[in-house]
């Protein structure tokens, strides 16, 4: 016991006593990830004026900036005691990240499922497609348990207020399904129901009846799309940034509407590969969602999760820019960095076509004039050149890191991984390039075998028209890209595994649960062990 010989004493006891529980009670409350204000949703009045008008008012264009770089951000799932960590007989205890382009969200029910109970998966499985006892069931559940034990899932084109999705936040619903905690970044601010309303209004009918026909609750609306972070550990400095390069205007372009030619190949999309392009007038763009997960079993004790989702309506060598300019962001981080999303590797152009740009794009461009020459020396007509394209397909389809042939067989997506593979961290860190055949699913020991799954030849593809035609209408899109703890060199077969990516999988079959599929994308998923793995047999 302390005793005091006057009260002065006692009172200036008591008062350091009080100072010291204050900050004790500070250090606690900030020793858990902290939860920013999450940005103010728009009125179906204020989208109305969104769409109608071009320039904003400084109030509209001060609010959408701030949802555009402002994430949505819920630690509800936090615990003082440890989480306990996977563990395997390979690996010893490691982390497993998936990623998945989720179409929206709309197969909800079964993305529900699959990543929470085999009970609520098998209420779903249709005993005809998979019967009893068959191996291709034995093979989903398989993949379904994998999904189950994900310490963090990366999530693309997540809807949040949509009528096509039962206007649910699917980032918080599905995060309160498996109680685990999210960050959602918006992407874009979807306006082609009003579209619709305005252009029912032109044809003289009452705001009532366009309601009507498009059945949208406007209390309900907010028309958010964008991308997600669900994590068992808390989220901690989470940030949402835009790209400045943003090659496709979803606002202007699409509000002007399709070119005659546009509208024909999409038209053609649809009869033969039943792929249905829609228009989409939209406010925002691509971006990127950034947070970071600590623990002290953790190597450096934090790794930085990216999410990001480039754009599919340019060419190439903008998503190049836009990846420089990922990169330049986290340039800096030190300790290990997981990378994911749907990066639209498609090595081409689809940038919405009319006939002035078809025509800019072959005459008016010096490699066409090169290719005419070098065809024409070698002799090279119609058919030749069918063939050459397809050949080029053929080789890029699945596996886009493979290397350019100028003017025969081009691949304009090399310069994406090469990028990526020379790129350095300020401390030296790399990104793990290798294919170890005894780290890497089906012992296919080729280039990022170890964090994306090869298939027969190139990679398993993760994206899929509704109707493909042999490898036509198939892509490898999604990837994920690991920064370890202790690699300098990408390729290097010889340093640290610690944190390394370890079996990268495509999951091919779980995609199948429902008849019209989950998504038109598959998942993917990587394990990171925590600590150096030995040579695995």
């Amino acid at each position: 016991m302390v005793k005091f010989s006057n009260g002065k004493k006692y009172l200036k006891y008591q008062l350091k006593l009080l100072i010291l529980l204050i900050l004790f009670g500070s250090f606690l409350v900030s020793a858990k990830a902290e939860t920013p204000k999450a940005p103010e949703f728009f009125s179906y009045t204020e989208l109305k004026q969104l769409y109608d008008n071009e320039k904003l008012s400084e109030s509209l264009e001060s609010k959408l900036s701030l949802l555009l770089t402002q994430p949505f951000v819920n630690n509800s799932f936090q615990s003082n005691a440890p989480l306990s960590l996977r563990n395997s007989e390979r690996l010893g205890k490691f982390l497993r990240v998936v990623h998945w382009n989720i179409e929206r969200g709309l197969e909800f029910d079964a993305i529900e499922a699959v990543f929470q109970s085999e009970e609520k998966l098998l209420a779903l499985l249709d005993n005809e497609r998979f019967p009893p006892d068959s191996d291709k069931r034995r093979d989903l559940l398989e993949q379904a348990a994998l999904l189950r034990e994900a310490d963090v899932i990366v999530l693309n084109e997540v809807d949040l207020g949509m009528k096509r999705t039962d206007y649910r936040n699917i980032a918080a619903d599905l995060a309160a399904k498996l109680g685990m905690n999210y960050a959602f970044g918006v992407q874009f601010i979807e306006l082609s129901p009003i579209h619709i309303n305005q252009k029912v209004i032109a044809e003289n009918k009452d705001e009532s009846e366009v309601l009507s026909l498009i059945d949208v609750d406007t209390e309900r609306y907010r028309g958010l799309h964008g991308i997600a972070i669900l994590s068992r550990f808390p989220l901690e400095n989470v940030r949402l940034v835009p790209f400045e390069t943003q090659p496709y205007d979803w606002y202007k372009s699409e509000k002007k509407g399709a070119s005659l030619l546009e509208k024909g190949k999409r038209e053609l999309s649809k009869r033969i590969f039943l792929e249905k392009i829609m228009s989409e007038v939209r406010r925002g763009g691509r971006t990127s969602l950034i947070a970071e997960i600590a623990d002290s079993r953790l190597p450096a004790g934090r790794v930085t999760i990216v999410a990001t989702h480039l754009e599919n309506r340019t060419k190439p060598s903008n998503r190049q820019k836009q990846l420089k300019e990922l990169l330049a962001q986290i340039k800096e981080i030190n300790h290990p960095v997981i990378l994911a999303g749907d990066m639209n590797t498609s090595t081409s152009d689809l940038t919405p076509t009319s006939f002035r740009r078809e025509l800019t794009k072959r005459f008016g461009s010096p490699k066409f004039w090169i290719k005419q020459g070098i065809t024409m020396m070698l002799g090279i007509g119609f058919l030749e050149d069918f063939a050459l394209t397809a050949i080029t397909f053929g080789r890029t389809h699945a596996n886009p890191t493979v290397k350019s042939i100028p003017f025969v067989s081009p691949n304009p997506e090399r310069q994406f991984f090469t990028t990526l593979e020379n790129f350095r961290f300020a401390d030296g860190g790399a990104f793990d390039f290798r294919g170890d055949p005894a780290r890497s699913v089906g012992k296919k020991g080729k280039k990022l075998s170890g964090s994306n799954e090869r298939g027969r030849t190139g990679f398993v593809t993760t994206y899929q028209v509704e109707r493909p035609i042999g490898f036509i209408g198939k892509y490898k899109l999604d990837w994920i890209f690991v920064k370890p703890a202790n690699l300098t060199k990408p390729d290097d077969r010889n340093q640290s595994y610690l944190f390394a990516p370890h079996f990268g999988r495509t999951l091919t079959e779980i995609n199948e649960v429902v008849e019209d599929r989950i998504s038109d994308h598959r998942p993917i998923l990587v394990d990171l062990p925590l600590g150096e793995t030995p040579f695995i047999k």
